[in-house]
C-alpha cells in the first residue's frame, strides 16, 4: 500500500456528486486501512478493506454504472490492492458496504432501466427526498427547470416531456431570469449529469433520479404517480392495458409475457394489445458486443 496505485478505468464522464458526502467524510466513516494480509477477514472484522473504499470512490465519481460496469470495476479493485484474493460475490460484497454506509444515510442501490431493463447501481442520498439532493449541483432557477420538467414527466401518459413544453415554462422560474438558449444548455447538464434522459427531443427520468427521488415523487404527486402492477415500483414509462389501466414496466411486461403466446392483462384477463418487448439478456448482449468488436478488428487489419 506504499506505492502509487496505477489509475483506475474510467467507465464513463461525470464529477462527483456533490450532494454525497465528500470522499474524505467517507473514507473518514470507513476506518483505518487494513492490511492485504488481513483483508480476507472483513466480515468479522467489520471494516472496510482497500478493495472496497476504492470501489466506492470510482462509484461516486460517476454516481450510476450499468451492472456490467459494476463487475469490471470490481475486478479493478481487486487486481489493485489484493490481486490474490477471491472477488467476492457482487451481492455480497456491496451489502458490506452498505452495513457500513448506514450511518452516512448513503446507500449504493440496484434499480433496472425502464426502456429496456438493464441492472443499475447507484450511490443515493438516503438523508433527503427532495430535490434539494441536487442544490449543490445546480442554481435556483436550475432546480426549478428541473422541477418543472419533473412534474411534466409525472403527469404525462408516456413518461416523457417534450424540449419545447419544458422551455415553455421558462419565463416561471424562480431565481434569475434565463433564456431559452440557457436552458436548453441546462437541459443537457441534467442529461450529463445523468438526472435525464432525451430521446428524439423528449426528455424523462435517468434511473438515477428514479432510484434517488422515488420517495420524492410519490409523496408530492400522489394523485399523478403511477406504479407498475407487477414489481410495485415506481412507473414512469411503460404500458398500460387498455381496459382497466392497470401499468407495467417494459421489463415487467418482458418477463410476464414472456412464455404467452397470446398475453393477457394480469388485473381484467383482457387481451394485452401491445408489442411485447424481448427480456434483456446479458450474455446475449456480451456475445452481440464480442461480435461486434471482432467485425471492428477485421475491419482494421484489412485496411
Amino acid at each position: 500500500m506504499g506505492g502509487p496505485h496505477p489509475r483506475s478505468p474510467r467507465l464513463e464522464g461525470g464529477a462527483e456528486p456533490s450532494f454525497l458526502p465528500p470522499s474524505s467524510s467517507v473514507r473518514t466513516a470507513l476506518g483505518r486501512c487494513v492490511p492485504p494480509s488481513m483483508q480476507g477477514n472483513t466480515k468479522k472484522m467489520g471494516v472496510m478493506t482497500d478493495v472496497h473504499r476504492r470501489f466506492l470512490q470510482l462509484l461516486m465519481t460517476h454516481g450510476v454504472l450499468e451492472e456490467c460496469d459494476i463487475k469490471r470495476l470490481q475486478k479493478h479493485c481487486y487486481k489493485v490492492h489484493d490481486c490474490n484474493a477471491t472477488i467476492e460475490k457482487l451481492e455480497d460484497f456491496i451489502n458490506n458496504i452498505n452495513s457500513v454506509l448506514e450511518s452516512l444515510y448513503i446507500e449504493i442501490k440496484k434499480g433496472v432501466t425502464e426502456d429496456d431493463g438493464r441492472p443499475i447501481y447507484a450511490l443515493v442520498n438516503l438523508a433527503t427526498t427532495s430535490i434539494s439532493k441536487m442544490a449543490s449541483d445546480f442554481a435556483e432557477n436550475e432546480l426549478d427547470l428541473f422541477r418543472k420538467a419533473l412534474e411534466l414527466i409525472i403527469d404525462s401518459d408516456t413518461g416523457f416531456a417534450s424540449s419545447t413544453n419544458i422551455l415553455n415554462l421558462v419565463d416561471q422560474l424562480k431565481g434569475k431570469k434565463m433564456r431559452k438558449k440557457e436552458a436548453e444548455h441546462v437541459l443537457q447538464k441534467f442529461v450529463q449529469n445523468k438526472w435525464l434522459i432525451e430521446k428524439e427531443g423528449e426528455f424523462t427520468l435517468h434511473g438515477r433520479a428514479i432510484l434517488e427521488m422515488d420517495q420524492y415523487i410519490r409523496e408530492t404527486y400522489p394523485d399523478a404517480v403511477k406504479v407498475c402492477n407487477i414489481c410495485r415500483g415506481l412507473l414512469i414509462q411503460g404500458q398500460s392495458c387498455e381496459t382497466c389501466g392497470i401499468r407495467m414496466h417494459l421489463p415487467c411486461v418482458a418477463k410476464y409475457f414472456q412464455a404467452s403466446s397470446e398475453p393477457h392483462c394480469p388485473h381484467c384477463n383482457d387481451y394485452w394489445p401491445h408489442e411485447v418487448p424481448e427480456v434483456f439478456n446479458p450474455e446475449k448482449e456480451r456475445e452481440t458486443g464480442l461480435s461486434r468488436s471482432n467485425k471492428r478488428s477485421s475491419r482494421s487489419r484489412q485496411h
